[in-house]
């Protein structure tokens, strides 16, 4: 038996899919699509183990921030896929087959949060504390990210929204008990 959704969600379906469908047409641009689709990957993991694994080479205390993000970002996830299991909105693809295409590979059903955006949110604050100097490339990464779950048709904005809170959250968390 499926888990069945909060009515909550039912109703932020209907009130986000028209936008959630004229974001998603634009992938039919190919470069724009490729552009999404490179960013969602490099969303996936390997941007955020490469600044994590890159600490030591970044500042002084290195060795201590790869701790640190490394410890934020198992919490992060526990908690993460806990709220997600427990929730469980179905993604806007899968919802409206016909009015919203899925451009990317979806790991799993649900859509609520957007993982992608929370990692994203979550190291653009930590980098903001540490290395702001890096600010200039996270930050546009960070939003090309956020913009590729929607515009892939893998997310709703709430999703993105909520994923960017719990992020923006975690991040104040271990800047507030690790420095």
């Amino acid at each position: 038996m499926r888990p069945r959704p909060l009515v909550v969600f039912d109703r932020l379906d209907l009130l986000e899919w028209q936008f959630c469908q004229r974001v998603s047409r634009l992938s039919l641009y190919r470069p724009w699509r490729m552009t999404l689709q490179a960013a969602s990957r490099l969303g996936d993991w390997p941007v955020w183990v490469l600044l994590i694994l890159a600490q030591p080479w970044l500042q002084p205390d290195g060795a201590w921030r790869v701790l640190q993000y490394t410890l934020i970002a198992s919490v992060a996830i526990a908690i993460y896929r806990l709220v997600k299991t427990r929730l469980c909105r179905e993604r806007p693809y899968i919802t409206y087959r016909s009015g919203i295409q899925c451009n990317a590979p979806a790991r799993d059903r649900y859509s609520f949060p957007s993982g992608h955006t929370m990692h994203a949110v979550m190291f653009s604050v930590l980098v903001a504390a540490h290395t702001p100097w890096l600010l200039p490339v996270v930050i546009p990464l960070s939003v090309l990210i956020a913009i590729s779950r929607v515009g892939l048709g893998l997310h709703y904005t709430s999703d993105v929204i909520a994923g960017a809170a719990m992020g923006y959250g975690f991040a104040l968390l271990s800047l507030y008990l690790m420095g």
